[in-house]
């Protein structure tokens, strides 16, 4: 990546401050991936450490030991050749949604992160231009922000290499999904 492409990356993932130090814009809900792609779940099950709609625990953000949450999953549709998984903050101060962890190329015999890993999923590259998980981390003041675990079945095995980012991932993704879990997980600072 030349410096001129690196620099234009980091700035976009700056937030932009209105007058009197209030973000100007959030990201919002309908700029998740599965609205991108006109989605609504269907019936795969997402599960966590957390409950639908609860508090992700401490010891999966920055102040606490930054671990990955331990997601896992069942009620895969029938023909999905291979998942992926985005996880994305709508709320934070960015145009766009913070992408805290993207996995693609997930085998459909896998039923957590730690099998989809361990068989050779690809991780992308997330928000802060590193693969793998970003830890849970709000600017420090803000009401809690959400983040949506989003698990596509998809009928395709993507042709993406390592480290690939966002949009690359939604745009293979596009017309080839074939089911959608959803699990919302709060966290604040």
């Amino acid at each position: 990546m030349d410096l001129q492409h690196t620099m234009r990356a980091l700035i976009r993932g700056i937030p932009r401050i209105a007058i009197g130090g209030v973000p100007a814009e959030r990201a919002g809900d309908e700029r998740l991936a599965y609205r991108r792609l006109h989605l609504q779940p269907t019936g795969i099950q997402l599960s966590a450490d957390f409950n639908d709609g609860g508090a992700i625990p401490r010891e999966h953000g920055a102040d606490g030991a930054s671990l990955p949450v331990p997601l896992s999953w069942s009620q895969v549709p029938r023909g999905t050749r291979s998942l992926s998984l985005l996880v994305e903050d709508p709320d934070a101060p960015t145009p766009n949604p913070f992408l805290h962890w993207a996995l693609y190329g997930i085998t459909p015999s896998a039923r957590d992160v730690a099998q989809a890993i361990a068989s050779g999923a690809n991780v992308g590259r997330n928000s802060m231009l590193r693969s793998g998980w970003a830890p849970c981390a709000p600017p420090k003041g803000d009401d809690a922000h959400r983040y949506v675990f989003q698990l596509f079945a998809l009928d395709i095995v993507p042709h993406l290499g390592p480290h690939c980012g966002r949009s690359a991932v939604v745009d293979a993704m596009r017309r080839h999904v074939l089911g959608l879990g959803l699990l919302t997980g709060t966290y604040r600072r």
